[in-house]
């Protein structure tokens, strides 16, 4: 704690309610609260068999209607990765396999566990995949070949420079379902703001980084960036969603933490800091204004 004093929290069991649940205020405090000095987790068993896919899709809606019905079903992948047209225009060159002309958008996704039964799983995948109006699918026959198939995934962030010298990178999660309504608001937002937005990542759980393109030294494109930076959080929280799923609010999402958390609940958020950090030593200034 800042004055020094030593707490654990956590259990070793299974189960545990005792008290209120410290860890994982912790953990969301951004550092404001105390100082994470040892960590211990539980690790899962590594999978027998690993099932790596990549899907392509004429139409990023499409894809994304995809993602939904494979979230719905009793098959649940362990990863859903997506890239959109403007990701896959910027890396269709590193692909190391085949992706047809007119695919606009791509899924990759990964099974695990017995292998019998992702193999099983996959087909499953795949079928649902072709009526779901895929335009082709390469199921990766080794790992060697996986890793072909996530190229273009980890080659995506380094390249985004191409387009323009600066990006808001924003991390919203909408409900799964709510997807193909996200992303069709994203493209309104590009067309409307006449900016690049480049859309990736998590699928599986919502999670959309979300990339507004523009040139810092061109005032006109800097408003552009922020005046789409605000539709863009405005349509994920009126579609349920949250404002930042994984990169936390610091000092950038400070102006927008009252969109989503109302007052009242800031309020108490702020006595929570105060009891931990009476001399609000620890990451002064961040989350909130």
């Amino acid at each position: 704690l800042p004055d020094g004093d030593i707490i654990r929290t956590g259990v070793c069991t299974a189960k545990g309610v005792a008290g209120y649940d410290l860890t994982r205020l912790i953990v969301g405090s951004e550092g404001t609260l105390a100082v994470v000095t040892r960590i211990t987790l539980r690790l899962l068993p590594k999978p027998a068999y690993v099932a790596t896919l990549a899907v392509s899709f004429d139409d990023m809606v499409t894809a994304a209607r995809a993602v939904s019905g494979i979230m719905r079903r009793a098959v649940i992948p362990r990863c859903v990765e997506y890239l959109d047209e403007a990701s896959l225009s910027l890396v269709r060159d590193q692909l190391q396999f085949d992706l047809p002309a007119q695919a606009r958008a791509l899924l990759i996704l990964e099974l695990d566990g017995d292998e019998a039964l992702v193999k099983t799983q996959t087909e499953q995948i795949r079928a649902f995949c072709s009526r779901a109006g895929a335009l082709d699918m390469v199921t990766a026959g080794d790992p060697v070949q996986a890793a072909a198939l996530w190229e273009a995934r980890k080659a995506l962030s380094p390249v985004l420079y191409k387009i323009a010298s600066q990006k808001l990178n924003e991390d919203i999660v909408v409900p799964i379902s709510k997807i193909p309504d996200m992303v069709s608001r994203i493209k309104t937002i590009q067309q409307e703001s006449g900016l690049t937005v480049v859309s990736f990542g998590h699928a599986g759980d919502g999670n959309i980084h979300c990339n507004i393109m523009y040139d810092k030294t061109d005032a006109s494109q800097a408003v552009q960036a922020r005046k789409a930076l605000d539709k863009l959080f405005a349509q994920t929280l009126a579609l349920g969603g949250t404002i930042t799923g994984e990169h936390g609010v610091g000092l950038t999402k400070k102006a927008y933490l009252s969109w989503e958390i109302g007052d009242r609940e800031q309020s108490i958020m702020k006595q929570i800091k105060a009891v931990f950090d009476p001399r609000q030593i620890l990451n002064p200034g961040k989350i909130f204004s």
